[in-house]
């Protein structure tokens, strides 16, 4: 297709993206106080004043409840997001590429859901039980409901991201855009890249939460090695283990060759 073309296709993929968001934030605008009450929930006994959050201005209340609304439909929408985002590489891909694109978007889709729920039910409290903590020495703490929110958004979207990261580990492994034996012996650097990582997408520069983030991401990293590994060896041997992309490359033209040979 030529470059405008591309563009058009982009551009029509992001709109329905766009508009989908919009009309589901729409239609859950409506029930965002009862949204609001579940995503607290985790919290509610740090909150003060019986769990009552405090809103600072006359405008604040249709703002938060805008951000909570364009919040829950990124969720809701995140399959019709990851689908159209794959849809538009998808006439890039070899036919047998093509049948992997149904799994992934099913994976990368469970993987963000997985990391959004051991957010909420991990992550919430033990952040904000420790930073509240630092306060309560010297300090009343206002629950601000906008700060209060941002923050426990911020964290679910980006541990929800963050969890995608086995299927990057997966994809680079298998395809050997970086060999196995190079991400498995150059573990300890990698460890250091997660902890920065974890560092860098936390929003609450908690070192409770960036713990937290470092050993799941650990952990799912050698998860997904080890798929990979095993994944690697019943398709290549495991002399594969060591390929370079060049390799891979190299590999799919001889079977190419072949096809066409036994074809003929």
């Amino acid at each position: 297709m030529p470059l405008l073309d591309h563009l058009g296709e982009l551009r029509r993929r992001l709109t329905i993206i766009v508009v989908s968001i919009l009309v589901t934030a729409v239609v859950v605008y409506m029930a965002t106080p009862t949204i609001i009450d579940i995503l607290m929930d985790p919290i509610r006994q740090y909150l003060p004043n019986d769990g009552q959050l405090t809103v600072l201005s006359a405008l604040g209340g249709f703002t938060i409840r805008f951000k909570v609304a364009c919040f829950v439909a990124i969720i809701i929408c995140t399959p019709i997001i990851i689908w159209e985002i794959m849809a538009f590489f998808l006439p890039a891909l070899k036919p047998n590429e093509k049948k992997w694109v149904v799994p992934t978007v099913a994976a990368m889709v469970a993987l963000f859901f997985l990391g959004m729920i051991f957010c909420y039910f991990v992550i919430q409290q033990a952040a904000f039980g420790w930073m509240i903590d630092q306060t309560n020495d010297f300090a009343n703490v206002v629950a601000n409901a906008e700060d209060y929110l941002d923050i426990m958004m911020m964290l679910e979207i980006g541990f929800g991201i963050a969890f995608e990261l086995p299927l990057v580990i997966f994809y680079m492994s298998i395809l050997h855009i970086v060999p196995y034996s190079v991400m498995r012996k150059n573990w300890r650097y990698i460890y250091v890249g997660l902890l920065v990582l974890s560092a860098v997408v936390t929003p609450d520069a908690s070192p409770v939460t960036m713990f937290f983030m470092f050993a799941a991401l650990v952990s799912l990293y050698e998860i997904s090695l080890a798929v990979a590994r095993r994944v690697i060896i019943a398709r290549d041997g495991k002399a594969a283990l060591k390929w370079t992309r060049d390799d891979y490359a190299n590999r799919d033209e001889d079977d190419d060759d072949s096809t066409e040979l036994a074809r003929k």
